[in-house]
């Protein structure tokens, strides 16, 4: 089907590609701007569709930085995470003091500026070199620009993880702070064993009161859909955060918290304790917990959301779940 004078058209890329078809528009100066990249020829006259109804006003020459971030946030962000947006969206106030430089004269030293002089931890900065490869990404699609840069950014390494857990005195001196605010969810780590991704994601759903549990987990099969007897030490915390919050069982003004949001409030916390751990380090201090107090090693793993050789068939019955609430409370700190 042949596309009306000026409408726009779209043609597929040789190779093998997971979106083959390039969509372009003919500006008013007769040169090509490339809107996106499709799938399929029905997905690029959907998109070509969208842009002729609502074109972006791009001049290329003179876009900022700020304005393309605009822009990207619109157009794009809304395809990610609602997690992803919210890391993406603060990575960029390392990025502001560049807003108004043109996007084309924007540099690889630039951005590799942002990332070395933000002050923060490898957790930041590689959510800052993310928030630069969307937007090279984005500018390239609008030929905005030719050069990815984002490409040879570096940040500093994730470290190795120490597997430290916590000491007998360090919970009990969290347990002497749990009515500072944020404390809290350190305890809960503590007593869960849910990963920092899990313990985000729970939703009120996920959390019965009545049954005393919570049910989440992610990255295995094994972990996926793993029931967590609430530990009675921590239930008055789980019952406070619920009343308040309706999206998430850890939420930040009654919104859910991005992992690396929590971890600038994760440090705040270990530095004002005087306390050198990372959230990972929680779970592996209930699995030592667990263990030296002598919990049944099926029932550990079943909690840890790991595979058990003593596991077949994983089924959650009121003996599994009682014998899992029997094994949490054996944590007496």
């Amino acid at each position: 089907m042949k596309l009306p004078n000026k409408y726009g058209s779209i043609s597929k890329l040789s190779g093998k590609r997971r979106r083959p078809y390039i969509v372009r528009k003919t500006d008013e100066s007769g040169g090509c701007a490339i809107i996106g990249y499709a799938a399929s020829r029905e997905e690029g006259l959907a998109m070509l569709a969208a842009y002729n109804a609502n074109p972006w006003d791009i001049d290329k020459a003179k876009i900022t930085l700020q304005e393309l971030f605009d822009l990207w946030q619109e157009k794009k962000a809304p395809k990610l995470g609602k997690s992803n947006q919210s890391s993406l969206k603060s990575a960029f106030k390392y990025c502001v003091p560049l807003g108004g430089l043109p996007y084309r004269q924007i540099k690889l030293y630039h951005m590799q500026d942002t990332i070395d002089g933000c002050g923060k931890g490898y957790s930041t900065q590689g959510a800052i070199k993310n928030l630069w490869g969307h937007l090279d990404k984005f500018a390239l699609e609008l030929d905005i620009s030719s050069f990815r840069y984002s490409d040879l950014l570096t940040s500093e390494p994730i470290p190795p993880t120490s597997r430290l857990p916590f000491t007998n005195e360090e919970i009990a001196r969290l347990w002497e702070h749990q009515a500072e605010e944020w404390v809290d969810t350190v305890l809960i780590f503590i007593y869960s064993g849910w990963r920092i991704s899990e313990l985000l994601a729970l939703r009120p759903e996920d959390i019965d009161l009545e049954a005393g549990t919570m049910k989440g987990g992610t990255k295995t099969k094994a972990g996926k859909g793993r029931i967590v007897p609430i530990h009675t030490k921590i239930r008055g915390f789980v019952e406070a955060r619920l009343a308040s919050n309706p999206s998430r069982l850890i939420a930040q003004n009654g919104k859910p918290i991005s992992t690396t949001a929590y971890r600038a409030i994760w440090a705040e916390i270990m530095g004002k304790l005087e306390m050198q751990h990372t959230p990972h380090e929680c779970r592996h201090t209930f699995e030592t917990l667990l263990d030296a107090a002598g919990g049944n090693r099926r029932c550990i793993d079943l909690l840890m959301g790991h595979t058990s050789k003593d596991t077949g068939n994983r089924v959650y019955n009121h003996k599994t779940i009682e014998e899992l609430r029997a094994t949490v409370e054996l944590i007496s700190i």
